[in-house]
Parts: C-alpha cells; structure tokens; sequence
C-alpha cells in the first residue's frame, strides 16, 4: 500500500545517478522515489510540492549546493530527513552538512542495500553516521580551531552541567561513531537502557538527532581526532 511507503526525493545534478538510484528505490516494495531534482533550488521546490520522507542530496550541484539545499529544508516547518550523497574527496563537506542538518551520509560507490537500509534507517527517524565517516569528521574538525567557535566555549558548560555522569560516558561514545548495541556492551549495560540513555540526551541538549550529538562530543572536547 502506498500510504506505509517510504517517499523518497533524488536531489543529482547527474541524471544517469538519479536514474540508477531510482531504478534501485522503486525496485523495493516499501519504498518509492516521488520526485526528482539537479539543483538545490529544484530540491527546495520538489520537497515543499511533495513533502518526502527522505530526501537523498548530492553535496555538489550547481548553483545552490547540497549543503545550503539541506540547511533549508530541514529548518522548515515539517522538516525532512536528508541523506547526503558524498564521495571520498568530499571530506571538506562532511562537517558543514552536518551542521546544516543532515541526517547522515551515503557514499556514491557503497553496496546497493546498504543505501537501500540507509534510507529506511532515517525515514525512521534514526541518524546514519558510520564510525569511518565520524573518524575523518573529528579529524576536520581538529584541524580547524575556527570550527564550532561560536559553540566551542559554551557547549562544555551546556553538556557538562546538564547531564550525569553516566550520560556523560554514553555521549562520548556516541561521538566515536558507536551503535546503541556497542554502548551496551562497553558500558555492560542492557541495549535498552542505552537506548533510554541516548534518549535522555537527545532531550537535555535539545539535539536534533544522533548525528547532532556526535557534533556536540566533539565541540564540548569529549572525543578527539585521536579518540
């Protein structure tokens, strides 16, 4: 039935990618591609006709890029989950689409049901943020002292007096790219009540979604390039 399906835009400014990735969507029962785009600006528009689940966002396009596509449509007033479509040379990019609001990250030559779980992953309102891709975005981020300086001073105060010590242990984790399940087993602690932890912490520090809190491990001097 239509209505369980997860509604999928494109967003490439190559056609050949769009068509692939189409092909490959439509082919799944449970989800279904309802628009198309070679811009940010055609992004912007396809979304607010159609209102996806999930938008998959190339980071370069002309004109309008992916990042300043995704910072507005996730800051509407029914935010779309956007997945960004990156490839190894587009490092430089990683931190700002995240601070723009990507829910996560696709690599353009990943495994075709790894883009497939990807989509379903954040239509259900869960980030996708692999441990290699939080390990080059730590690394940019040490590299650049200017980064997050207008949180850098603010955000251990914030993180710091808000949250337990506990919390403190599972948000450091989370900011080395861990899964709920690798918490559990670092902290031996149950799956759920890891779960409840990163629940807590996404509510205290008004965090957006997991991906968020990677960000906010980092800037609060949690988790390090050498972490």
């Amino acid at each position: 039935m239509n209505e369980t399906k997860v509604r999928v835009v494109l967003a490439d400014d190559q056609p050949l990618v769009r068509s692939g990735l189409r092909v490959l969507i439509n082919d799944n029962p449970d989800l279904e591609v309802v628009g198309e785009a070679g811009s940010g600006d055609e992004a912007i528009d396809v979304v607010a006709q159609v209102r996806p689940d999930v938008v998959v966002m190339d980071i370069r396009m002309p004109g309008m890029n992916g990042i300043e596509a995704t910072r507005r449509i996730t800051a509407g007033p029914e935010p779309t989950h956007v997945i960004m479509l990156t490839t190894f040379d587009d490092d430089d990019y990683v931190y700002g689409a995240l601070r723009a609001g990507a829910s996560g990250f696709l690599v353009k030559d990943m495994a075709l049901d790894e883009i497939l779980s990807a989509i379903r992953v954040v239509a259900g309102g869960e980030a996708l943020i692999a441990p290699s891709v939080t390990r080059r975005l730590i690394a940019e981020f040490a590299n650049r002292p200017t980064a997050g300086a207008t949180s850098s001073k603010a955000a251990p105060h914030r993180v710091r007096e808000s949250v337990t010590d506990r919390e403190i242990e599972v948000l450091t984790l989370v900011g080395r790219g861990l899964s709920n399940s690798e918490i559990a087993a670092e902290l031996f602690i149950s799956v759920a009540t890891a779960k409840s932890h990163v629940a807590r912490l996404l509510a205290k520090l008004d965090a957006r979604d997991r991906v968020h809190l990677v960000i906010l491990a980092y800037e609060s001097g949690l988790v390090s390039a050498t972490s």
